[in-house]
């Protein structure tokens, strides 16, 4: 077909589809007799293909290395990557339009209770919502992680690696939530799947976020039975109310405090009304000295067990906490409102 049968087969303008082929995301043949182009099935799947891929987002430049030129096939592996980085850029953004739904919500109603909005509380809701977004994009992978994939277990696995007594950690996680064979639960932080592939194995369906992809591939070949998404834990890639439980290890202590309340809601977000909470990490119990200027020798921001400790109570959970080894400290919370 020529570019004006394509051109109403797809519901597109003509310049739309001459734009493609500049950019080499389209190749059509010519005509022997006239040089017209010719526009085969293929091309139009692939330009419909195209034109999905925009609307999500995805630039030019990224669908073309997704999708090779015009006239290969691509890389399937490479699409699914860009896919998945802009669902998880998607999700971030659809957080940031419910807070600032939420926050003008807040100016609406205080306008109409104190029949006028001074400019000072309107300034601290915006401060507000400002502050939220910053936090959220402020996160920098600086461990480099997906360099660090291929390694992973072994480190965690050796005695004197970063993580002491890493096994039996992720045991005392899984008996402290005590799941159930029909509850369905998150692994945040995931890395290489390792506690999620422990809740699987006991018969519930779990499902797992990291931000790193390398660990991801990782995690996907030895547990292919989780369901993985690429996300960090202040944006995560799934609706309200998901789960029955969320559980983390070793993960948190790569953000900062702020980012960590951060990432608290949004567990509690996800989470069902009675959805629980265990959290392995390193924190600062109240006999633990400081850290000297911050520093902390796990490579991250150890919090002091207060932080998780007082979120949760003002959250309206009650929970259990308890030191396994040095600074390393198990939280369990349940909701009780």
């Amino acid at each position: 077909m020529n570019i004006n049968e394509a051109a109403k087969r797809l519901n597109v303008s003509k310049r739309t589809i001459r734009f493609y082929e500049e950019k080499g995301l389209l190749s059509p043949q010519r005509g022997e007799a006239n040089s017209y182009r010719i526009y085969t099935e293929r091309e139009l799947w692939r330009l419909q293909t195209v034109i999905a891929l925009r609307e999500i987002g995805l630039g030019v430049e990224e669908i073309r290395r997704a999708l090779g030129n015009g006239e290969g096939a691509g890389d399937d592996g490479e699409l699914l990557r860009y896919l998945e980085i802009q669902r998880a850029h998607l999700f971030a953004a659809w957080l940031e339009y419910k807070e600032q739904l939420k926050t003008t919500e807040a100016m609406i109603d205080a306008a109409r209770r104190e029949r006028t909005l001074p400019l000072e509380r309107l300034h601290a809701l915006a401060d507000g919502l400002k502050r939220l977004r910053e936090t959220r994009s402020s996160w920098k992978d600086v461990w480099d992680f997906d360099r660090r994939a291929s390694s992973h277990d072994v480190e965690t696995a050796a005695a004197t690696g970063p993580y002491p007594h890493y096994e039996a950690t992720l045991d005392t996680i899984h008996r402290w939530t005590r799941p159930h064979e029909d509850e369905i639960g998150l692994d945040i932080g995931t890395g290489t799947g390792n506690l999620a592939g422990r809740f699987a194995a006991g018969g519930c369906k779990m499902a797992a976020i990291d931000q790193s992809r390398e660990m991801l591939t990782k995690c996907r070949e030895k547990f292919p039975q989780l369901e993985t998404k690429l996300g960090n834990a202040m944006a995560i890639p799934y609706l309200d109310g998901q789960f029955d439980f969320a559980v983390s290890s070793f993960a948190l202590h790569h953000l900062t405090d702020g980012q960590k309340l951060l990432a608290l809601a949004e567990i509690r977000r996800v989470l069902g009304p009675r959805g629980r909470i265990c959290i392995a990490d390193f924190m600062l119990g109240e006999e633990d000295e400081p850290l000297a200027g911050g520093e902390s020798p796990h490579e991250g921001f150890i919090p002091p067990l207060s932080l998780l400790a007082d979120w949760l109570e003002d959250a309206g959970y009650v929970a259990k906490w308890q030191r396994l080894s040095g600074l390393l400290h198990i939280v369990y919370a349940v909701p009780i409102r």
